[in-house]
């Protein structure tokens, strides 16, 4: 077995290691308010580095009057619910004295309708705030022929002018997700200025070590799109200033070939698509997805903009149904889900209570319930901000409980953690896809490919188990390193694969 103490802190970041997507509302609270808060955080780091996590990205947390915290008023500030500066100031330092990164979520493509920029520019168009967001009088949303837009997959929003209530002015604001959440105009330097004044000092003077930025297919409106492309260049150069080596991971939810020029600015991207298709093909136990021939398509794509793009992978996230409730809790399916997020090529992002199989469907709320520490009463630290429908101590093993079963998923995800970070092909977030000769019903089969290695993965799909035919492309990949499941087997060209298992493989 060829291994490599390789550690997922060496490269730069997001080249290696997982990193795990925490709504700190609902993770863990520490003073006894029901609230998960940034304490709550600091005090689980151990579990985290535990679990094998090389980097947390925290959901918003500077103030604001939405539970999630998405419309921002403060770009300097936490929001008192989650704790003061200074405990965010000592969750950084904790966190990189266990070598696991910190990534915060930027929002800057709108405010708060709270925000005082908003309220400012609210006055009218005289006042120096005006400019700050895009507005419009109706006569030339019409000329335009921008008054409504097609729903998409980031926005619901139909009709994304508003008028402010009791105003004398005729002029409508752009708010592409809803009116509590006003764009921001950056045609406009000074609103440029600031917000990189901002960036750099969470960067510079706080010691974040990167920004996941939400909507940033959006920085401009629709029909201004290209004009991103160019901002998040600037956006990085800017960064880079204060922080050569920061990590940019953007939210851009759109076709491959319109998401790849974002790559020019931003080191990762989120492989949505990828993640609606890795769902059907564990449901159907079949790829129905050909989804070796669609990554390819897709990782050419992004590479003919910048050959170092990040693909980050994903099961679930905040915003979509969680893979617990897609599955159906179905343990053996979401087995094949971490087995899939942790061995194909990209960046494997966990969703915080992924690991212990938590459920919840839309609406939102049900997608961010508390995480599951222990049971009832014994569950101390559990984040009651909401009365948990879907993910309960009856419907999901608390973590405590999974902890002792040695077959748990979680124990699953962290058996599968600690080898990848010890495996200089799979811990290569940057290593690129190459087509494996197995051509079975059932079967998931690619190859690895870093630094002059390969390493081969089989993964068995269905609840039977399969004898898998190695064709010559993979003949001299002959050598098993890792099995999910025991009694996996190779003689004669053929791999024993039991049910739902996965093996790795390499010469």
């Amino acid at each position: 077995m060829t291994t490599s103490n390789v550690s997922v802190t060496a490269a730069r970041m997001g080249h290696t290691g997982v990193h795990y997507e925490i709504f700190v509302r609902a993770f863990a609270d520490s003073n006894g308010d029901s609230i998960g808060d940034l304490n709550g955080v600091t005090a689980n780091l151990d579990y985290l580095k535990d679990l094998g996590v090389a980097a947390i990205w925290l959901m918003p947390v500077n103030p604001s009057p939405s539970y999630h915290k998405y419309d921002v008023v403060d770009y300097y500030g936490i929001d008192p619910e989650y704790g003061t500066l200074e405990d965010f100031k000592r969750l950084v330092q904790e966190a990189h004295r266990r070598g696991i990164k910190v990534i915060m979520d930027f929002v800057i493509n709108h405010t708060s309708r709270q925000h005082p920029w908003f309220l400012e520019a609210c006055k009218g168009p005289d006042n120096p705030y005006w400019d700050w967001y895009v507005w419009m009088t109706p006569k030339q949303i019409k000329d335009l022929n921008i008054a409504t837009r097609e729903i998409t997959a980031d926005s619901q929003e139909k009709n994304p002018w508003h008028k402010v209530p009791k105003s004398a002015y005729d002029e409508r604001y752009y708010a592409l997700f809803w009116s509590g959440m006003p764009d921001l105009n950056y045609d406009n330097p000074n609103v440029r200025r600031e917000i990189y004044k901002a960036g750099k000092y969470w960067l510079g003077e706080i010691g974040v070590d990167g920004f996941r930025l939400d909507a940033a297919r959006h920085i401009y409106p629709d029909w201004e799109e290209p004009k991103n492309h160019a901002f998040w260049e600037e956006f990085r150069q800017e960064m880079e200033s204060v922080k050569p080596d920061v990590y940019l991971i953007g939210e851009v939810w759109t076709r491959p070939e319109r998401i790849a020029p974002y790559f020019r600015g931003l080191h990762a991207n989120f492989n949505f698509d990828l993640q609606l298709a890795l769902v059907e093909i564990i449901r159907n136990e079949a790829d129905t997805e050909s989804i070796i021939p669609y990554l390819n398509d897709v990782h050419a794509a992004f590479s003919n903009v910048n050959p170092q793009f990040i693909d980050a992978l994903i099961l679930s996230n905040h915003d979509q149904e969680r893979i617990g409730s897609s599955l159906n809790g179905n343990i053996d399916h979401l087995k094949v889900g971490a087995n899939l997020l942790m061995t194909l090529p990209g960046n494997p992002y966990m969703y915080y209570g992924e690991e212990i199989g938590m459920l919840g469907p839309k609406p939102d709320e049900y997608i961010r319930e508390p995480f599951i520490w222990d049971i009832g009463k014994n569950d101390r630290q559990r984040a009651r901000w909401r009365k948990a429908r879907y993910s309960t101590s009856r419907t999901v093993r608390p973590l405590t409980r999974q902890k002792k079963d040695p077959n748990s998923l979680y124990h699953h995800y962290r058996r599968f953690i600690h080898f990848r970070n010890q495996h200089p092909v799979l811990n290569d977030n940057l290593s690129r896809l190459e087509h494996a000769g197995i051509r079975q019903d059932g079967i998931v089969s690619f190859i690895r490919c870093s630094n002059g290695q390969r390493l081969l993965v089989v993964q068995n799909l269905t609840g039977k188990a399969i004898d898998v035919v190695f064709s010559p492309t993979e003949a001299e990949l002959n050598t098993i390193i890792f099995q999910t499941i025991e009694g996996t087997s190779l003689a004669d060209g053929i791999l024993r694969l039991p049910a739902y298992g996965c093996a790795l493989l390499e010469a």
